[in-house]
Parts: structure tokens; sequence; C-alpha cells
């Protein structure tokens, strides 16, 4: 036993030393270049940090276009904005056209905390234990709260009718209680891989053709 404790004590050392180094260390800068990590980005030497690292401009301006889903989206995760690496907080912006939507998703690292800055959106979850969805209509000045993990919607319905008059776009910036939350959209999930389509209808009650033309549409193969 005593033999065995006197192995132990220089990896407790290591232990504790390693954990109050975190707890000392003000920040860490993801290092891009060399890679992820399922702790994050390793840091880069404080030697080399400067201002521009804790700064991030790239949700000034509409992000790329995320098709068919009529809506564009910009993100400051660690993967973009380094100097959230570590910090367990991000955020991403999204510009609705008129009718579009962000469909069915789920951020597995991370809470998201929705503010509406124009427009209005339906906005819901489902709960993973009972499913039920919570949904509610969110005007501008208003937030929402997902829960980690859970999957959830949000829609600008200000489509305008058939003929676009009364046409409406809307905004939202989302805070997320992780540097990198992940993201996992279900259309993308379920039909732009290359499952085939046999056994993509048996696991979702789906016809061979609708799968076929959703496969199609997301780009998918099988």
């Amino acid at each position: 036993m005593g033999n065995a404790m006197l192995l132990l004590l220089p990896l407790l050392s290591l232990i504790m030393s390693s954990g109050s180094l975190a707890l000392n260390q003000d920040f860490c800068v993801g290092d891009l270049a060399r890679g992820d990590t399922p702790a994050g980005y390793p840091c880069k030497p404080e030697a080399t940090v400067t201002a521009e690292d804790f700064c991030y401009r790239g949700l000034a301006t509409t992000g790329p276009t995320v098709n068919p889903f009529n809506i564009a989206l910009s993100s400051a995760f660690s993967t973009r904005f380094p100097g959230v690496n570590g910090l367990g907080i991000s955020a991403a912006r999204v510009d609705f056209s008129p009718g579009g939507i962000v469909p069915l998703h789920s951020h597995p690292s991370g809470t998201e905390l929705i503010y509406v800055v124009e427009g209005t959106l339906s906005a819901g979850f489902i709960s993973s234990t009972s499913n039920k969805v919570y949904t509610s209509t969110l005007r501008k000045g208003d937030l929402m709260v997902f829960p980690q993990g859970l999957l959830h919607f949000q829609i600008n319905d200000n489509g305008g009718g058939g003929d676009g008059n009364n046409a409406t776009a809307a905004m939202a910036v989302s805070f997320y209680s992780s540097s990198n939350p992940g993201l996992q959209i279900m259309d993308f999930a379920l039909f732009a891989n290359n499952l085939p389509t046999d056994v993509l209808s048996k696991v979702t009650v789906l016809d061979d053709l609708e799968i076929r033309k959703l496969k199609s549409l997301f780009r998918g193969t099988g």
C-alpha cells in the first residue's frame, strides 16, 4: 500500500499543478493552426497574443446564405474567433429573409440564448424526456433559451403571403454557453448522407420516393 501511494504521488502532484494552472490562467487564445481537440484549441504563447485576438468583426455583416432555408448565418465560435477559446461563450448572427427558417437542429455542447434584433420569429424546442414542444412568438427585444442538446427551430413567418406584400425580414443574435457549441441540422443529418435509401426508409418510416426527393434536395447519395 505504501509503495502504491509513493507511485501515485507524482501523478497527484501533476494533476494538482495542472488544475492550479487552469485556475490561474486568464485566457487561452486558440492556436487555430495546431488544430482543435476535445478540450478546445491549444493556447497561443501569451507573448504572441494581441488585442486583436479578443476582437471579432464577422457579425457586423450578413453571413453566407444557407440553402434551401432562406437564411444567412455568421458565427463567432472558437473556430473563427480564437479569443473565446476555453471561455465557455460564443455567438452567432442569423438573417432571415421573408419566410426564412432555421430548421430543427441541436447544439451538442452548449445552451443557446437567442435575442431578436429585428422582426418577429416563431421559435421553440422539443423536450428529450417527454417530447413536449415549447413554442413562443418572439418580437424585437425578446429572448428565448434553448437548453443544450435539444432540437429547436426559428421561423420568420412574415413571408407576406402569395403576393409577397408586407413581407419583412428578421435578424437575431444568439449566444452560447460554449466556445464551440457544435451544430447538427436534422435535415442534413438525414438526407445529406450516403445511407442507402432502403435503410433510411426503414429507420424514418418515410417512403423511398420521398427520401430520394429529399436526398436530391440536400445532395445526399445512396
